[in-house]
């Protein structure tokens, strides 16, 4: 009997650090998604990015 209460602690040792683990990376997400990380790299990476003139926008459409 004294082996099997210690299987529970350590059961349920796992899962916090599992759920924990799972609370810091939705906070960090959040965090990055908040401050605007996620707009920036996607502007950073787009391969086509369109200036803000006009003429940047029909070269963009005519490259396509």
């Amino acid at each position: 009997m004294l082996k099997e209460t210690g299987q529970s602690t350590v059961e349920y040792a796992l899962i916090s650090a599992a759920f924990l683990a799972l609370i810091i990376g939705l906070g960090l997400l959040w965090r990055s998604v908040a401050s605007g990380e996620f707009e920036d790299h996607a502007v950073l990476s787009a391969s086509h990015h369109i200036q803000s003139s006009a003429v940047g926008g029909c070269v963009d459409v005519l490259l396509y």
